[in-house]
């Protein structure tokens, strides 16, 4: 429990979520839950029309993928035993851009908002990315979106850009924001 009276969201990172077989068997479905259920309420995830289970499954495989190669980090997020937040970075692939990360999908099931989860997960995140050697972690975010810029903004994050009118969802227009955190100032 924290100071709030709430429970502690259980972080797990991708290496321990594949140990814990019950936990594996049900994460995609879970994920697709919340990825979806976020998307047909308007968030901003890359998606226009809430993604298929085939599509998240497979997205999920590339970041595993990655992941055991070294090349990016998968963390969950688990109040119980029901995921309520998930979130990944994924190295750049170009050589030139290889020091850096980008920080992607960070989403928190909408019954868990205000419990803490999304700053475990990108703590989580940060964390892994200084032990892996990343320099500098970037992400993007709808401008819109006040909540999560405010917790990047807490975290250390600063905005580098910004794309005015960029995203385009139902119809209506955002800025796509830039942030970046140097982790070689934080060494």
């Amino acid at each position: 429990m924290n100071s709030s009276g709430t429970a502690e969201p259980l972080i797990l990172d991708a290496m321990q979520l594949a140990s814990e077989p019950d936990l594996e068997a049900r994460f995609t479905e879970s994920a697709h839950r919340i990825l979806a259920d976020l998307v047909r309420g308007g968030a901003a995830l890359g998606w226009v029309e809430p993604p298929s289970l085939r599509e998240v499954a497979a997205l999920f495989s590339h970041v595993v993928s990655a992941v055991q190669a070294g090349d990016g980090s998968l963390r969950v997020a688990y109040l119980g035993r029901r995921l309520v937040g998930l979130g990944y970075w994924l190295r750049y692939t170009r050589p030139t851009h290889r020091p850096h990360a980008d920080l992607e999908k960070v989403a928190v099931d909408a019954a868990a908002h205000g419990c803490g989860v999304g700053r475990a997960l990108a703590s989580a995140l940060i964390a892994d990315a200084r032990l892996s050697g990343i320099e500098v972690l970037t992400l993007d975010a709808r401008g819109d979106n006040s909540n999560a810029l405010h917790l990047y903004r807490s975290l250390g994050f600063t905005e580098y850009g910004r794309l005015p009118d960029f995203v385009a969802s139902g119809g209506r227009r955002y800025d796509k924001v830039l942030y970046m955190l140097d982790l070689r100032r934080q060494a």
